[in-house]
């Protein structure tokens, strides 16, 4: 396979970026994050560890075309099975009596599975959680989830929006 230097290599499709003030991040992601858009980061490339992304706002087809821009081709990574995302609709994990992530636990345990996942991408917390208005709930099912994936064994980026005095908008703040 022949390896292409930054002067030989085609030109990645651009999308306007959001900087994220992190120092060094908006370097080396040419501006920072595709604006308007969720962002996947993951080391499958570099480490060979597969990975999963459990998305609950865009489709598998709308993040390919995301990380494109990054130089990433996600079809590739899947069909090498180095990357399972799963998409899954607000409608699937809408509030109903006791709530609880059960269901949900279980496809992300068969996604992980499925591929060996070493890594995985929930993305996102708020869009998880949103429109469920018990926060002790919510705060319980989170602790639940980690919990969970950290008995799996697989390390775990996720994203959450900043809440007012508080690290996340799920934080009691206490």
């Amino acid at each position: 396979m022949p390896v292409l230097t930054p002067s030989a290599a085609p030109p990645l499709p651009q999308l306007p970026k959001a900087p994220t003030g992190i120092d060094g991040l908006d370097e080396i992601t040419e501006g920072g994050l595709p604006l308007g858009r969720s962002t996947l980061i993951c080391g499958i490339q570099d480490f060979n560890e597969p990975g999963v992304l459990m998305a609950f706002e865009e489709t598998g087809e709308e993040l390919a075309a995301n990380v494109a821009s990054l130089g990433f081709d996600l079809k590739d990574l899947q069909a090498r099975q180095l990357l399972r995302v799963d998409h899954v609709h607000r409608s699937e994990i809408e509030e109903t009596g006791e709530y609880d992530l059960d269901g949900l636990f279980i496809r992300l345990g068969y996604a992980i599975d499925s591929i060996g996942a070493r890594r995985v991408v929930p993305d996102t917390i708020e869009a998880l959680f949103s429109g469920f208005p018990n926060q002790s709930v919510l705060r319980s099912e989170i602790r639940r989830l980690f919990r969970w994936l950290k008995d799996k064994g697989v390390t775990t980026l996720t994203a959450a929006e900043r809440g007012e005095g508080t690290l996340t908008r799920h934080e009691s703040g206490q």
